[in-house]
């Protein structure tokens, strides 16, 4: 099986110096105008590759991004903010195409200036590999303290055209997205509006990547953008209606949703991915909430990791969170063993099914609240003595 291509993009990933070892420069490209559009963190601190981006894509289109990893580029003001245009002039220069044209995105260490010296290097270094088949480096150059690359891709078909989707990602700690440390970056070939491709976006990354917590904390750099240049000459979708409409938006959701569970399966020290399922809730706010406070449970987190079947700790936080439930009605199975039921312990039998099953790779937490019909999913982690030790050591 070869390389994974989208028609009309190339990309590359490249070991600049900005981090110690590694790569730490990634370019992605369009050889045409493509329609783009991004969702960003909200939090109040956003970093300056944030705040140029999002003011780009106002036009909706783009050619291309330039990402580098190991420094963030955030609490650096009006400095930050001219290295941050620095980089997309410095990438446009190199790759031929207007200086305005390019998105630019950083993640790493918080407050420190990019060597722009670097950058003068490696920029026309990471132009001149641009290739078809660039992208599982430039997966590996957006990564801190990821363990593994992340890539995925989908295809479809839209009246005898074949049209793909691909997506990189980055993000290990630091996570819980609120737009959207997660940075994400899709391409397809598909022909888009770029006021449709907004809309969908939008609702892609509502449905994906906001339903992923390592560790409840939003970072400064949250970032998802995506582009479309109609390089298939598939028919342009504009609406629901549109030929492919269907298409796109499953083969996006499939992307999305298989780079968020590796975002969770890879957080920092993690040993397993972890599903949080909540039903029964009386509104969907609520039963956001409830999943949301059993996922981020250090309690839960830990006892996840200590593969010990503590359902009381799951209630204890579903109290906390101010969510109507029926204590009679209540269910709490875990990997698909019920723990809980009825207002009272399912007994020690179902306890040790429990905690041999959660010895798994991947587990789950499914939570009946019996208030209601509405109902949420999250993907998390367990919580192991390695997240402290990544994070203790973090700059050091």
């Amino acid at each position: 099986m070869g390389l994974p291509r989208v028609a009309g993009f190339r990309a590359s990933g490249i070991a600049s110096g900005i981090k110690a070892e590694g790569a730490d420069l990634a370019l992605l490209l369009s050889d045409r105008p493509a329609a783009a559009a991004g969702v960003f963190t909200r939090s109040r601190l956003p970093g300056a590759p944030v705040l140029v981006s999002r003011r780009r894509l106002r036009s909706g289109h783009a050619r291309g991004v330039v990402v580098n990893s190991g420094i963030a580029n955030v609490g650096l003001g009006s400095a930050g903010l001219r290295r941050a245009e620095a980089m997309c002039e410095l990438a446009a220069r190199a790759v031929g195409c207007g200086g305005r044209e390019l998105l630019v995105a950083s993640t790493g260490v918080i407050g420190e200036p990019l060597p722009l010296a670097k950058l003068r290097r490696g920029i026309p270094a990471a132009a001149a590999a641009l290739s078809r088949d660039g992208w599982p480096a430039a997966a590996r150059a957006i990564m801190t303290t990821d363990s593994v690359p992340k890539l995925e891709t989908s295809r479809y078909r839209v009246r005898g055209h074949p049209v793909r989707v691909l997506g990189i990602a980055k993000g290990s700690g630091m996570i819980e997205p609120d737009m959207a440390t997660l940075l994400a970056f899709l391409v397809t070939d598909a022909a888009v509006s770029p006021a449709w491709l907004r809309r969908l976006w939008r609702e892609t990354v509502e449905a994906t990547f906001n339903r992923v917590t390592i560790d409840g904390e939003t970072s400064t750099s949250d970032m998802a953008l995506v582009l479309a240049n109609g390089a298939s000459g598939a028919p342009e979708v504009r609406g629901a209606r549109s030929p492919g409409a269907r298409g796109l938006r499953e083969a996006l959701l499939e992307v999305c949703t298989e780079l968020a569970r590796s975002l969770a399966r890879d957080g920092e020290g993690a040993t397993k991915l972890v599903t949080v399922e909540v039903s029964g809730a009386r509104s969907r706010a609520e039963a956001e909430r409830a999943a949301r406070r059993v996922a981020n449970s250090l309690l839960v987190k830990t006892a996840l990791f200590g593969q010990d079947p503590n359902w009381g700790r799951i209630l204890q936080t579903l109290g906390a969170a101010q969510v109507r439930l029926v204590l009679e009605r209540v269910e709490v199975r875990l990997c698909g063993v019920p723990v809980f039921r009825g207002g009272g312990a399912a007994g020690p039998a179902a306890r040790r099914r429990a905690g041999a099953r959660l010895g798994r790779p991947e587990v789950e937490i499914a939570v009946h609240l019996g208030a209601g019909r509405a109902r949420a999913r999250l993907w998390t982690c367990d919580l192991s003595y390695d997240y402290i030790r990544i994070n203790a050591e973090y700059t050091t």
